[in-house]
C-alpha cells in the first residue's frame, strides 16, 4: 500500500487513480484531483500530514520534522515530542498534560476544575485577611508585628501569606510552570513562560524578603504573595471557562465520534463473536441487529432492513438496504437484521475520513494565522525584554519595588493567549458549526478565499439539475389521452436502456400504478428512435425524421414541438399504426432550490456562471429557468480547468461547484472547489469544501460559514493586538497593578472564545 500525500488515503498501486514521479519515487493517488494538486507543487507536500503544513519552517515541512500540538497548538519538534496514536493517525504532544487532555479530556477538565478551585480558596482566604488587616490598622492594631503563637516570633504575616500562598502555586500554577519547562527545552515561548516568569518573580521576591530580609538592599520589605496567587486563579479561571466552551462548541467532533460503536459482530471461524470494531478485517461478514450501529463501510449479503443516515448524508427518512446496496459507517440500523461484507475499514471509513477532514482543518493555518504566528515568535521576547528593561530602569532611579511590580505587570498584560487562540478558536467553532449541518471546511486557507470571493461556476448535469431525466409535459393528439401516449411509449421503451426511455417507462409506472406489458417484438433506429409491436399494432417513437419515413404527418403539433425544444427539452414523437397519437417532452430538471441559490448568491454580488457541455440551446434554456446570465456551453471535461483559469486571469476569485469526478480539474483549478458529495463518497472528494448532502442551499451556507469564521478571525485577532499594544505601556510605566493585569489578560482570552462561540448562534 502507497499513501496520498494530499488527502492522506491509503492507496493500493494497482487501483490508484493516478501516479507521479518525485525525485525517483513513484506518488500513487487515490483520484486525479489530488495528482493535480500534488502536480502543482510537489515540493509542498512531501515528508508531512496537509495539515500541518504552515507550522513550521518549509525545510523542516520538507523532512517531515515537526508537528502542532493538537490541544495547546504549540509547535514541536516530532523527536523531542510525546507520540500517541488514535483511529489510525499520530499526534504528537508538547506536554503529559496535554496528552492527558487529549487521551481523556472529561478527566482533565476535572483536575483543572480542583485547581481553580484551590486557586480561588487560597484567593478568598487572602481576601479575608487582607480585609482584617486593614480593619486592624483602623483599630489602631500592629498587624505586621503581632505573631499569633508568641515562642515563635517569626511566625508573622508574611509568613501568613507564605503558607496560604504556597498551595496556590504548587498546585494551582503546576501546569503552567511544567509548560515554561518544556517551553525552554525546546527553546521556544509561550504564554506558560510569561505567567510562570512574572507569578514566581513576585512569589520569590517576596519569600526572599519573609525569610532573608537582608540579603535585598531596598528598605522596603512589602510582600507580593497574593499577586501570585490572584493572578493564578484570574489565568486558571479564565482557562477553566475557555475549556468549557471549547467542550461545547466541538460538540460537532464529539458527535462523530460518538458514532463509532466500540464492538461489533462478526463471524470468524463460521460462528458469529464480538470483537472491538477496531479490529475489523477487510472482506469479513458483520453482523448487524436491529438498534445497532454499522461499524464499517460494507456491500449488503444477506437479509434486509431499513437504515437512519440522517448524520452521515442529511436524508430525512430511513433508507431500505438489501443484498448488493451499501452500508456507511456510523448510520443505525432501525427494523431488521442483515449481513454485510466489510468493504473499507480503519481510516477508510467514510466516518472516519470526515472526522479526519473536519480535525485537520480545525488544526490547519491560514496566512493570517501565519503573520500572527511569526508576530509572536517575535513579540514574547520583545516583551520579556521589556519586562527587564522596565525593572532596572524602575530601580535605577530608585524605586525597586515599582520596578518589580512593573516587571510582573508588563509580563502578565502581554502573555500572548489571546493571540494564540484568536484563529484556532473561531476555526473550531466554525468547522465544527458546518461539520453539525454537513458542511465540511477543508482548511483556513479556503476561509481566506470566501471572504474575497466574486464568481460561483456552477456544472449543470448532477449540480444544477438532477442528472437523470424526466418527462416533464405530454401532449395528446385529437382523440388521444395522454396516459394511453405514455403506455404506449412505455411498451415499446421497456426493452431500452437509454435514460429516456427509462424516465418514460418510469412516468407510466407512477400514473398506472400498473406492471408495463411486454412488447412482441423491439427494434432499435439508431439515431432516430424506436420500433415495437404489441398485440399486433405497431407502436413508434422517435424524431421528426423518422416520422417523415414512416409517413407520419406531424404539423399539427409542429408548434408544441418546437416550444419544448426551445425550452431544452427532448422531444418524443409517438405513433401507433402510421397515426399521430402525440409528443413526450423528456428534460434533465433543476434541483430543488436551484433558482433560490442563484439568486442568493446574486443578492451577496457574487457572479453565477453555468459551465455544461451540452448544446447551447439546452444550456441556456435550463440557465433561464435557473436565473442564471452567464452560460458557458459545448466544454468538454478536459477544457473546464481552461475555462476556470480564463474567470481567473479577468481578477475574479472563483469558486467551482460540482460533483468532484468528472469536474476534479476544474475543482482544483478553481480558488475554491465546492464538491457536492454523498456520505459514501465524501473520503473521494477533495475540494476545499464538501457539502455531504445533495442540497444546493449548502452552496450558499458553506459560503456564508467561511466568511463569518473568517470575519471572527480577523475579529479575535485585532482586539489580540490592540489590548497588548495599549496595555504593555501602561504597565511598564508603573500605571497596572499585577492584579489588574492578570484580570484583563484573562478576560481578553475569555472575550476571544466568547466572540468564536457566537458562530454558533449564527443562522445560515
Amino acid at each position: 500500500m502507497a499513501k496520498d500525500p494530499i488527502c492522506g488515503m491509503e492507496v493500493e498501486p494497482s487501483k490508484a487513480k493516478g501516479a507521479s514521479v518525485y525525485k525517483g519515487e513513484t506518488i500513487y493517488f487515490c483520484n486525479p484531483n489530488c495528482k493535480i494538486k500534488f502536480d502543482k507543487d510537489p515540493d509542498a507536500y512531501m515528508g508531512g500530514v496537509k495539515a500541518a503544513m504552515h507550522l513550521a519552517s518549509p525545510e523542516a515541512h520538507a523532512s517531515g520534522e515537526m508537528a502542532k500540538d493538537p490541544i495547546c497548538g504549540m509547535v514541536v519538534p516530532k523527536e523531542r515530542s510525546i507520540k500517541t496514536e488514535a483511529g489510525g493517525r499520530a499526534y504528537y504532544f508538547c506536554s503529559e498534560g496535554c496528552l492527558r487532555t487529549f487521551e481523556a479530556p472529561e478527566t482533565e477538565l476535572k483536575s483543572m476544575k480542583r485547581r481553580v478551585a484551590i486557586a480561588l480558596a487560597g484567593v478568598v482566604v487572602l481576601a479575608v485577611l487582607r480585609s482584617a488587616f486593614f480593619l486592624g490598622l483602623a483599630a489602631g492594631a500592629t498587624v505586621l508585628t503581632w505573631a499569633p503563637v508568641p515562642w515563635l516570633p517569626w511566625f508573622k504575616w508574611p509568613v501568613w501569606l507564605f503558607i496560604i500562598t504556597t498551595p496556590v502555586m504548587v498546585f494551582g500554577g503546576r501546569g503552567f510552570y511544567a509548560g515554561a519547562w518544556h517551553a525552554v527545552k525546546d527553546r521556544s515561548a509561550n504564554m506558560d513562560l510569561l505567567i510562570a516568569l512574572g507569578t514566581s518573580t513576585a512569589y520569590l521576591y517576596s519569600t526572599v524578603v519573609t525569610f532573608l530580609p537582608d540579603v535585598l538592599p531596598v528598605e522596603e520589605k512589602a510582600v507580593y504573595y497574593e499577586v501570585s496567587a490572584i493572578i493564578i486563579a484570574f489565568v486558571l479561571l479564565g482557562k477553566y471557562m475557555e475549556e468549557i466552551i471549547k467542550k461545547r462548541s466541538s460538540a460537532a467532533i464529539r458527535k462523530l465520534l460518538d458514532l463509532r460503536p466500540q464492538t461489533a459482530r462478526v463471524v470468524r471461524g463460521g460462528a458469529e463473536m464480538d470483537v472491538p470494531a477496531e479490529s475489523i478485517q477487510k472482506g469479513e461478514i458483520v453482523v448487524v441487529r436491529p438498534g445497532e450501529k454499522i461499524p464499517v463501510d460494507g456491500v449488503v449479503t444477506e437479509g434486509r432492513s431499513t437504515v437512519d443516515e440522517k448524520l452521515i448524508t442529511g436524508e430525512s427518512f430511513p433508507v431500505g438496504k438489501e443484498a448488493g446496496d451499501a452500508v456507511t459507517s456510523g448510520t443505525l440500523n432501525k427494523t431488521g437484521a442483515f449481513r454485510f461484507r466489510a468493504e473499507r475499514v480503519g481510516s477508510e471509513t467514510t466516518l472516519a475520513q470526515i472526522i479526519r477532514l473536519v480535525e485537520e482543518a480545525q488544526a490547519s493555518t491560514s496566512k493570517i494565522q501565519r503573520l500572527a504566528d511569526k508576530v509572536a515568535s517575535y513579540f514574547v521576547p520583545a516583551v520579556v525584554g521589556a519586562a527587564f528593561a522596565s525593572i532596572i530602569l524602575w530601580s535605577v532611579s530608585g524605586s525597586f519595588t515599582t520596578g518589580l511590580l512593573s516587571f510582573v505587570a508588563v509580563l502578565i498584560i502581554a502573555c500572548p493567549c489571546a493571540l494564540g487562540i484568536a484563529t484556532p478558536a473561531a476555526l473550531m467553532v466554525g468547522v465544527g458549526k458546518g461539520a453539525e449541518l454537513g458542511i465540511l471546511i477543508r482548511g483556513a486557507e479556503y476561509l481566506e478565499r470566501a471572504a474575497k470571493l466574486n464568481c460561483v461556476v456552477f456544472d449543470k448535469t448532477g449540480t444544477l439539475t438532477k442528472g437523470e431525466p424526466e418527462v416533464t409535459e405530454v401532449i395528446a393528439a385529437a382523440g388521444a389521452g395522454a396516459d394511453e401516449v405514455v403506455m404506449l411509449a412505455a411498451i415499446a421503451e421497456k426493452g431500452s436502456e437509454h435514460p429516456l426511455g427509462e424516465a418514460v417507462t418510469k412516468r407510466a409506472r407512477m400514473t398506472s400504478g400498473k406492471a408495463i406489458p411486454d412488447a412482441e417484438g423491439f427494434e432499435a433506429v439508431p439515431g432516430h428512435g424506436v420500433k415495437a409491436r404489441y398485440r399486433g399494432v405497431e407502436i413508434i417513437i422517435g424524431n421528426r425524421r423518422l416520422m417523415g419515413s414512416i409517413g407520419v404527418d406531424v404539423k399539427a403539433m409542429e408548434a408544441a414541438i418546437s416550444a419544448l425544444e426551445g425550452a431544452g427539452n427532448t422531444v418524443m414523437i409517438v405513433a401507433r399504426s402510421g397515426a399521430l397519437m402525440g409528443v413526450i417532452a423528456v428534460a434533465d430538471t433543476l434541483k430543488a432550490h436551484a433558482a433560490e441559490v442563484v439568486a442568493g448568491l446574486r443578492r451577496e454580488s457574487i457572479e453565477v456562471v453555468m459551465l455544461t457541455g451540452d448544446n447551447e440551446r439546452t444550456a441556456k434554456a435550463i440557465a433561464a429557468e435557473a436565473g442564471v446570465d452567464n452560460v458557458i456551453a459545448n466544454v468538454a471535461p478536459g477544457e473546464k480547468a481552461a475555462v476556470i483559469k480564463g474567470l481567473q486571469a479577468k481578477g475574479k476569485v472563483v469558486a467551482m461547484v460540482g460533483d468532484g469526478i468528472n469536474d476534479s480539474p476544474a475543482l482544483a483549478q478553481a480558488d475554491i472547489g465546492i464538491a457536492i458529495g454523498s456520505g459514501s463518497d465524501v473520503a473521494k472528494e477533495t475540494g476545499g469544501i464538501i457539502l455531504v448532502r445533495d442540497d444546493l442551499r449548502d452552496v450558499q451556507r458553506g459560503i456564508r460559514l467561511a466568511r463569518a469564521t473568517m470575519t471572527k478571525i480577523k475579529q479575535n485577532l485585532f482586539w489580540a493586538f490592540i489590548y497588548n499594544s495599549i496595555g504593555i505601556p501602561i504597565a511598564a510605566l508603573g500605571l497596572l497593578n499585577p492584579i489588574l493585569a492578570a484580570a484583563a489578560m484573562a478576560l481578553s482570552s475569555l472575550s476571544v472564545v466568547l466572540n468564536s462561540a457566537l458562530l454558533k448562534r449564527m443562522r445560515i
